[in-house]
C-alpha cells in the first residue's frame, strides 16, 4: 500500500521540541517505538476500524480519468496553500491578543500596584484559543477533501485514504485535549517571564508598560515565542494532510 511519508519522526515534532526548550514539556521519549504508544491509545472497537481500513475493498469506486485527477490535485494543492498562508496571517496577527490584529490595551497601571495585576494573561488565553478554532475550522475540512480527492485516484491511495480516515476519527479527541493544554504551558511561560523582570535591577523600564512590548522587553519576547508556538502548532496540524498531499503527488508523478 502506498503510504505518505513523514517530514518528521512522530517524537521530534517541532511544538514538542520548542515547549521543551522552553521549559514548558518534557522532551518526549524516542525508546518508545511509535507501534508501542499507538497501542496505548488504540482500544478494541479501534482496532476494528483500524483492521476495516487495512483490508482492500472488493466494492471500490472507478478511479477518476487521468486528467481529472491531474485537475483535482492541482485544486488541492492551492486549496493546501491558501489555508496555510490565511492561517499564517492570522497567527502573524497575534503578536499581542486581539481578534481584529490590533493591539491591546493594557491595563492602566495605579502606583503601587503589583505587575501581576497589571499585566494579565487572559486576553493571550483568548486569542490562542482563537487561532485554535481557526485551525480546526479550516484543516478539518481541508483534510477530509484530500482524503476524498485520493480515494478516486488509485486503490492504493484510495485505501490510504481510508486509514487516515480511521486515524483520524481515532485520534481527534486525544489530538484536541493535548493541543488544549498549550495555552495553559504559555501562562506558565507568561508568569516566568514576568517573575524574570519584576526580578531585574531597577532599570528604565521597569515599570513602564510603554516599553515592554520595545525589543529587548519581556512582554515583547513573550509575543513571539507566543507566535512561535502557534506556528509549531500549524506545522502538527497540517501534517497529516501535507503527508496525504504528498502520496498523491507521488502516485501522479509514476502515472505520468
Amino acid at each position: 500500500m502506498t503510504r505518505a511519508p513523514t517530514g518528521t519522526h512522530f517524537h521530534s515534532s517541532r511544538l514538542i521540541r520548542i515547549l521543551s526548550d522552553l521549559a514548558l514539556a518534557d522532551a518526549a521519549d524516542p525508546g518508545m517505538a511509535f507501534a508501542e504508544k499507538m497501542g496505548q491509545w488504540v482500544d478494541y472497537s479501534d482496532a476494528i476500524s483500524l483492521s476495516a481500513a487495512l483490508t482492500p475493498s472488493a466494492a471500490c469506486p472507478p478511479a477518476t480519468p487521468t486528467g481529472a485527477q491531474e485537475s483535482a490535485r492541482v485544486a488541492a494543492v492551492e486549496a493546501f496553500a491558501r489555508a496555510r498562508t490565511t492561517l499564517v496571517d492570522s497567527i502573524t496577527k497575534s503578536g499581542l491578543p486581539n481578534l481584529t490584529g490590533k493591539r491591546v490595551e493594557l491595563p492602566a497601571q495605579e502606583p503601587g500596584m503589583p505587575l501581576d495585576v497589571a499585566i494579565f494573561y487572559e486576553p493571550y488565553r483568548r486569542s490562542y484559543l482563537a487561532r485554535q478554532r481557526d485551525m480546526e475550522v479550516a484543516i478539518r475540512p481541508l483534510r477530509a477533501h484530500v482524503r476524498e480527492v485520493l480515494a478516486r485516484a488509485s486503490p492504493a491511495l484510495r485505501q490510504l485514504a481510508a486509514l487516515d480516515a480511521a486515524l483520524d476519527g481515532i485520534l481527534c479527541d486525544r489530538e484536541s485535549k493535548l493541543l488544549a493544554t498549550v495555552p495553559v504551558l504559555l501562562k506558565k511561560r507568561f508568569a516566568q517571564l514576568l517573575k524574570a523582570h519584576q526580578q531585574t535591577p531597577v532599570a528604565t523600564q521597569a515599570n513602564n508598560p510603554a516599553l515592554w512590548m520595545h525589543p529587548g522587553g519581556w512582554l515583547a519576547r513573550f509575543g513571539h515565542e507566543f507566535q512561535t508556538v502557534l506556528r509549531a502548532e500549524l506545522d502538527v496540524r497540517l501534517q497529516p494532510t501535507a503527508g496525504l498531499m504528498e502520496a498523491l503527488n507521488n502516485e501522479m508523478t509514476k502515472q505520468t
